[in-house]
């Protein structure tokens, strides 16, 4: 086994913050922190948790106080049993926020974290300075890939049982091997998927109750939001894509030029719907552009944060 990550990536290892949720119950979130000055906040997307920024934190915590934060049913955070209300990352991340910063932070978010940082700034503008978006999945019209459909119209009920039974655990070497080769499809190397790296991406599947559900569950209301978006019903996501003309802020979009879960082209239609919004293509970079392009993303942060 790997040595423990929280503790060799942040001097004070995993730590909890107890919020309530957007239902009211008090939940803990894992977040783990590094550097000091400005709060930069790291969000990461579905399915996964905040060791989606290994390759960021380090060089960014030479200039910022990095937070990386397990959103509520992701990684090491609380996973609860209830159907939890569509758009509650957003209420969820702005508490977190609030609880461990006392000034406007910069936003560096990806994939569906990056859809909630815009539904964040749009609510609460005052808790952000400057955004930083990574193939944001914000004009779409199906989930991405062929496997997220198939695991949303399963009864919940059979995911709920499977995560109940604790299966997980006597088919781990299935599930790590489901994702080694799923990952193909979210990076443009494949000798970047090492066996540790889907150690650690599976771990909370494997280890943790609720995990399992929770992401079923997310997969579930991802695909009847997105429904609701093409037939023109009402959504969350549509109502994000109406109010992106109000934020302000500045905006760095990352887009990798080989995403084929959100295109290029989706990354320019945002840009335009942005008011200060650039746009900067990744080069040879696949959906997964923390993990697998850290090197192009500091270049591209550079001249926006700064960074030395």
């Amino acid at each position: 086994m790997p040595s423990n990550w929280w503790e060799t990536s942040f001097p004070q290892g995993q730590q909890t913050l107890i919020i309530p949720d957007a239902t009211g119950r008090e939940v803990k979130i894992a977040y783990g922190e590094k550097g000091s000055g400005q709060p930069l906040v790291l969000v990461h997307g579905i399915g996964s948790w905040s060791y989606s920024w290994r390759h960021l934190i380090d060089p960014l915590a030479q200039s910022f106080r990095v937070i990386c934060v397990d959103l509520k049913g992701n990684g090491f955070s609380d996973k609860p049993q209830q159907i939890e209300p569509i758009g509650h990352e957003i209420i969820e991340l702005q508490r977190v926020i609030t609880a461990l910063c006392d000034q406007p932070v910069i936003l560096i978010a990806q994939s569906l974290g990056a859809l909630i940082s815009l539904g964040l700034v749009e609510e609460y503008p005052q808790l952000c300075e400057k955004m930083v978006l990574i193939n944001v999945p914000i004009f779409l019209d199906a989930l991405p890939s062929w496997w997220m459909p198939a695991i949303a119209r399963l009864p919940f009920s059979l995911i709920q049982w499977f995560d109940q039974a604790r299966l997980s655990k006597p088919l781990a070497p299935l599930i790590r091997e489901i994702t080694r080769f799923s990952r193909r499809e979210l990076v443009t190397d494949s000798s970047l998927i090492t066996l540790e790296d889907v150690y650690w991406i599976t771990y909370p599947y494997i280890e943790f109750p609720g995990a399992i559900a929770q992401y079923g569950q997310a997969l579930q209301q991802a695909c009847r939001e997105i429904e609701s978006l093409v037939q023109q019903k009402p959504n969350t996501i549509g109502n994000i894509q109406a109010k992106l003309p109000q934020i302000t802020q500045p905006t760095l979009l990352l887009w990798g030029d080989q995403d084929h879960w959100f295109p290029l082209p989706q990354g320019k239609t945002l840009q335009q719907a942005l008011p200060n919004a650039q746009l900067q293509i990744l080069p040879n970079c696949g959906h997964d552009a923390a993990a697998s392009c850290p090197q192009p993303i500091l270049e591209a942060l550079s001249p926006f944060l700064p960074l030395p």
